[in-house]
């Protein structure tokens, strides 16, 4: 194969995207790759070209991403695939390669991305950063604990008035909250209050919701419904596309709304926050048939850079000592605690770039992960301290998947 790795022309983007769309079985619409030509800047598009015609992509949006106790920049990739002529290759591991360099040269410290395929990031570095979990509750039954009734008021409302009312409260929410990124006004209108008919799936419109408390908006959901009847009896599905609430008493009311809407039996959203108090505050949390996933994981790119942005807790320095095969200049011992900074003391914990990654948001302590055999303690009492250092008042969260 005559292999070209390259961003590709204005006139090749269409054939790139593509040749990863074609990996999942699919061909990209002209409605959509409209849509990709605004939020994807083709400079942070790469594509394997094999004499001439595309066969392998990954891109990256660039994020904010909220770490414990700040922001920092983030690659989004997104739209990873090779055709299904090239498999097995290497495309994809050279495609992976030289994103990552390309990442490290822009300055972003981190990358994110959900995977198709969770086999296929841990090869490359990523750790799982922000599980997720996902409902598919029983409407009938449902009820909320001590529940003296709603309070607030509902509205529907327009996408134009969604576009106004939701991005402050996304925002008060997105900065406080571990995992959670950025959106720009492009990214709300084309990605997330966009309603085209392929984005139904065969349920209904999009359908915004506003919850005022006290005269102010509080709160938001999206969603869709799918309608189904059976002999005559109505059993469709509530299709929540996303919950935002900055308190849990303006999200327990979108709740209430939510599971109360006529003519159907099941309520779902993937992803749901697993430290929502939903699963503590009904009465029956097994109708919620709650599960769990890994959701968002995370590449640290610059590891000195990434770890100096984040915010850590008093406690006495560890020194962690990061594997890093893939991208060499991560080698090596960090002392966290007084500061970041590379040493040359004796480390007190040895790890993979993907392991830290793991604990980086606080998804996992490091004895979780050390007693599933993925941190190796050097000395006595570094992983109590370590976690120490790394703990955050609540586990981290993605309210999207790009």
């Amino acid at each position: 194969m005559a292999l070209e790795y390259r961003v590709p022309a204005e006139d090749e983007l269409r054939g790139s995207l593509d040749a990863a769309a074609t990996a999942f079985g699919e061909h990209v619409e002209d409605e959509n790759f409209e849509r990709y030509r605004q939020i994807f800047p083709r400079d942070r598009v790469l594509t394997a070209f094999d004499n001439g015609t595309p066969v392998g992509l990954t891109l990256s949006v660039p994020f904010e991403l909220t770490v414990p106790g700040d922001f920092v920049e983030a690659a989004g990739v997104t739209f990873v695939g090779v055709s299904p002529t090239h498999r097995r290759r290497g495309i994809l591991t050279t495609l992976m390669q030289r994103q990552l360099q390309d990442v490290h040269e822009r300055g972003e410290p981190v990358a994110i991305l959900w995977a198709s395929e969770p086999v296929i990031y841990g090869r490359y570095g990523y750790g799982i950063a922000a599980p997720v979990a996902a409902i598919e509750g029983e409407r009938a039954g449902f009820a909320l604990r001590g529940d003296d009734g709603p309070r607030g008021a509902v509205r529907l409302i327009s996408e134009g008035e969604a576009g106004e009312l939701f991005q402050p409260l996304y925002e008060r929410v997105r900065r406080a909250r571990p995992g959670m990124i950025s959106r720009t006004d492009e990214w709300w209108k084309l990605q997330r209050l966009r309603d085209s008919e392929e984005d139904r799936r065969g349920a209904g419109p999009k359908f915004f919701l506003v919850l005022e408390l006290d005269g102010e908006p509080a709160g938001y959901a999206m969603y869709r419904i799918r309608s189904r009847w059976e002999r005559g009896f109505p059993h469709g599905q509530v299709l929540v596309v996303e919950v935002i609430a900055p308190t849990w008493e303006a999200e327990r009311e979108l709740w209430r709304f939510l599971f109360a809407i006529d003519l159907t039996d099941k309520v779902s959203l993937f992803p749901f926050d697993p430290a929502s108090p939903l699963f503590l505050d009904v009465v029956d949390a097994r109708r919620l048939q709650l599960t769990m996933s890994d959701g968002m994981w995370l590449r640290l790119v610059d590891v000195e850079a990434a770890l100096r942005k984040r915010a850590f807790d008093d406690g006495e320095p560890v020194v962690l000592d990061v594997r890093d095969a893939l991208l060499p200049l991560n080698e090596g011992s960090y002392r966290v605690g007084d500061g970041v900074a590379r040493t040359d003391e004796r480390p007190d914990l040895r790890l993979s770039v993907g392991d830290l990654a793991s604990a980086y948001l606080g998804a996992f302590t490091f004895a979780e992960l050390n007693r599933a055999g993925r941190v190796e303690e050097l000395r006595p009492g570094a992983l109590e301290a370590a976690d120490r250092l790394f703990r955050t008042p609540q586990r981290p969260w993605c309210a999207e998947v790009f």
